[in-house]
């Protein structure tokens, strides 16, 4: 259980620090951002508790609002995805026959990639409709959320293949 805490705060820092010291530079035509810190939240224990899913969910967007110094929009498109993140699990994972489960792109390919690009249209959605707060660029509003979430999510599969061939030795 420490080993497990140990190694979820680590990669809550490192995904933090590569999200505002990296990516958040990385603009692909002025349009699409990745947004990868939520790997963080889509790769917890299905067994983890409510309470410790939001509050993480909430500290990492609030960490990133406090580095980038915006409103506490990140934090609040991370709570919200943080609170419905079993539920999701529920829903595209088959019935798990132990709580531990991790979702992982080699349990179920398929089931891990309609829950990554729900997270991942979620997030985006609540992300730019509260930085725009308005729905007047709404075509423009959209053609971010799509760029934003293609480029995340093959970000997510990249770093999901590449650290479970590291753990398996392949």
């Amino acid at each position: 259980m420490k080993i497990t805490l140990l190694r979820e705060i680590v990669w809550f820092v490192v995904l933090i620090l590569l999200q505002t010291l990296v990516l958040n530079r990385i603009s692909v035509f002025g349009i699409a951002i990745p947004v990868l810190y939520i790997y963080f939240l889509i790769k917890l224990p299905k067994n983890r508790n409510l309470f410790y899913v939001v509050i993480s969910g909430f500290l990492m967007g609030l960490i990133i609002d406090i580095f980038l110094n915006t409103p506490g929009i990140n934090a609040a498109a991370t709570t919200i995805i943080a609170t419905l993140r079993k539920p999701l699990i529920d829903i595209f994972f088959s019935k798990v026959e132990y709580e531990d489960f991790v979702p992982s792109i080699y349990t179920e390919t398929g089931a891990f990639l309609r829950y990554s690009v729900v997270m991942v249209l979620l997030h985006q959605t609540m992300l730019f409709f509260i930085e725009s707060f308005t729905f007047f660029n709404l075509t423009s509003t959209l053609i971010r959320i799509g760029a934003s979430s293609v480029l995340t999510l093959i970000l997510i599969v990249a770093l999901d293949s590449l650290i479970y061939r590291r753990i398996s030795g392949i």
